[in-house]
């Protein structure tokens, strides 16, 4: 099947509302222009000298002799019986490995991402495609190593080096560049990415500085009233010190785990809420308990905490510039937790904590330090250690409850979680820090939300819970919301977090259509553009046909937005499979099927999209397409029971 039949559904229904072009989040008016971070050092000398050499400076560079670390002296590597050599031919890096039609091929490094403690190499593999290799140099050893050892990925698996999640353009590039765009082509399934400057300059936070500029070199004759959309100084956005979480969205547009709404990056100001859809406290990403367990960086841990509630922002503890933290060790912390404390955080206990009495073992040990308790260390990438920035108490006794992992046992692999909890009861014995936690209905109604509903409702409704917390139990909740869930949720439509107004929308799925709709058109003007793509998702088998006309102009207005926002992944398979069930919402089997072929073949080991292609070949009748797509199936997946049922079931010996 062609292309052009796969985004059938998704051409249509943007060309059908306007909207053909991927949102940038562009304030009114167009942007200053990009001059790039070198017309910035004249002036802001000490920042630029920071900021040189820094994580953020060479978040991705050009490949010279300068850049790569790696050894491409004719090194060899071998992985599950494959090898793979890495070169240089004059100014040019090359690594021979298999490609996606498994043939040894010769791949031009373009790109090169990172400086310590790994190095990865990025690939041309033609039309635009950069592909992160996984094969990564290990920068404190000096050592090729594999990011994914255990793993057999053959040459045309979704996980492989060639496969749409190791793709630069659209999984990568967009935190490692300046104002990067990815610009791909759903009908010739091509890229023309480009990007302002390679690597995070100044404007990748700061905004386009061209109006900057022109203000620096003759403030008396910038007008600030002819960029309304501006500072008076020419950006974007301010950095204010009364206004935190300015800056702590800032950050978050990269530091966390997220699906995007746009084309590259947003512009910088723009709130996370209206570039974002942030990734909860889901089975697989998250331990029960709110504690990292996936790849998940720092944003949504940093919600769950009290540094969050209390005012923190990231700069307090990182230098911006330097990408480093402002001090080393246990003085990050003291900064505020001390006897002298810190004004700006007046509920702060003065107290001494750098202190045996308090961390209970010898100064100067790895116990002593304050991360080893408060923010647990997991390993990525097979060599990089993220810390969780939730800086939670241990509470080795929830892990006796649910199994989620502690800070102690990190440490004190040869004890168990009991012996941790005695040991704490005996350090703490009048402690109030050791009350009920969302962690132990989490872990049950991860296994039965429906049994669950009454806890989790009463969850969602708690209002001292961190928003994230209570928009994990929403969206736990809308598998298995009835109609009384439905109403008794209702009033967090209009709650102050967009996390949770957001979740609460999938809630009213458990309410009668028309009620549902009644409820849901206030939000179709919701400030934020993720409640409102959330909206457009739920109106889809809606009866909207006779809305109001206001109502009715604001809800093709948000359909445009969510479609848009799908247009801008086009080169995700995860996309498709929204497309193939709008189609089927839609009842549009034809279209529905070509966005799951396109699915599986991004990703052949998107088993849902097969089954959802054998379904439809069989409702409409054609057996035998039924049959040749399980095979097709199963020549991909050939050892998964649920196709092979499939198989079973047309009659297939």
């Amino acid at each position: 099947m062609s292309v052009s039949g796969a985004l059938r559904i998704l051409i249509g229904l943007c060309c059908a509302a306007g909207a053909v072009t991927p949102a940038r989040g562009q304030p009114a008016g167009d942007p200053p222009a990009h001059v790039g971070s070198a017309a910035c050092t004249a002036c802001h000398a000490d920042q630029a000298a920071a900021w040189q050499g820094s994580h953020h400076a060479l978040a991705w560079q050009l490949p010279t002799g300068k850049s790569v670390l790696g050894d491409f002296a004719d090194a060899v590597f071998e992985h599950k019986d494959i090898v793979m050599r890495f070169r240089q031919r004059g100014d040019e890096f090359v690594i021979e490995t298999p490609g996606k039609d498994g043939r040894i091929q010769s791949f031009p490094v373009v790109g090169v991402a990172g400086i310590a403690p790994l190095q990865q190499y990025l690939l041309d593999i033609g039309d635009g495609h950069v592909q992160a290799f996984d094969v990564a140099w290990d920068v404190a050893r000096g050592r090729w190593y594999h990011l994914y050892p255990d793993q057999e990925l053959p040459p045309g698996d979704g996980l492989y080096w060639t496969g749409p999640y190791k793709n630069w353009n659209a999984r990568c590039a967009e935190c490692h560049a300046t104002a990067f765009e990815k610009n791909y082509d759903p009908r010739s399934r091509r890229y023309a990415s480009r990007q302002a400057e390679t690597g995070v300059g100044c404007e990748a936070c700061h905004g386009p500085g061209g109006a900057h500029v022109a203000w620096a070199s003759d403030p008396d004759s910038y007008d600030p009233a002819k960029r309304p959309a501006l500072t008076d100084k020419g950006f974007t956005l301010a950095f204010a010190a009364g206004a935190p979480e300015r800056e702590i969205q800032q950050c978050a547009g990269c530091h966390a785990r997220r699906e995007p709404f746009q084309d590259g990056n947003p512009l910088p100001g723009t709130p996370f809420r209206d570039a974002y859809r942030l990734a909860l406290l889901s089975a697989g990403l998250y331990h029960a308990d709110g504690s990292i367990e996936d790849e998940v960086y720092v944003y949504g841990s940093f919600l769950q905490s009290k540094m969050y509630a209390r005012g923190v922002r990231c700069t307090d503890c990182h230098d911006p510039h330097a990408a480093r933290l402002r001090a080393e060790g246990n003085a990050v912390c003291t900064q505020c937790h001390s006897p002298a404390g810190n004004p700006r955080f007046p509920t702060l206990q003065k107290a001494a904590y750098d202190d045996p009495a308090h961390h209970f073992h010898a100064p100067g040990s790895r116990g002593a330090q304050c991360t080893r308790c408060h923010m647990i260390e997991r390993v990525y990438m097979g060599i990089d250690g993220r810390r969780d920035h939730n800086f939670r108490i241990p509470r080795p006794d929830i892990s006796q409850k649910t199994g989620a992992p502690n800070a102690c046992n990190d440490c004190h692999a040869d004890r168990d979680a009991a012996w941790a909890a005695a040991e704490i009861q005996k350090w703490f014995p009048d402690s109030n820090r050791r009350g009920a936690h969302f962690a132990e209905l989490f872990t049950a109604a991860r296994s039965d939300p429906a049994a669950n509903a009454e806890a989790l409702t009463e969850l969602a409704l708690s209002d001292d819970l961190p928003g994230i917390v209570r928009a994990s139990a929403l969206e736990m909740l809308g598998v298995v919301a009835t109609e009384d869930i439905a109403a008794r949720l209702a009033p967090l439509l209009e709650d102050a977090d967009p996390l949770v107004r957001g979740s609460a929308v999938g809630v009213q799925r458990g309410a009668p259509p028309a009620e549902r709709v009644r409820r849901l058109l206030p939000r179709l003007e919701d400030p934020a553009r993720s409640v409102r793509i959330a909206v457009a998702r739920e109106f889809l088998d809606a009866p909207v046909a006779r809305l109001p006309a206001p109502s009715a102009r604001a809800s093709e207005k948000v359909m445009a937005e969510w479609r848009a926002s799908l247009l801008a992944k086009a080169d995700f398979p995860e996309t498709h499979l929204v497309l193939g069930g709008a189609a089927l919402v839609m009842r549009r089997p034809r279209a529905a099927e070509a966005a799951f072929r396109e699915a599986v073949r991004l990703d052949p080991q998107r088993v849902e999209a097969w089954q959802m292609i054998v379904r439809i070949r069989s409702a409409l009748g054609d057996r035998n397409g039924a049959l040749k797509a399980v095979e097709e199936a199963l020549d991909a997946n050939p050892q998964d029971s649920a196709l092979r049922s499939m198989r079973s079931q047309l009659g297939a010996p």
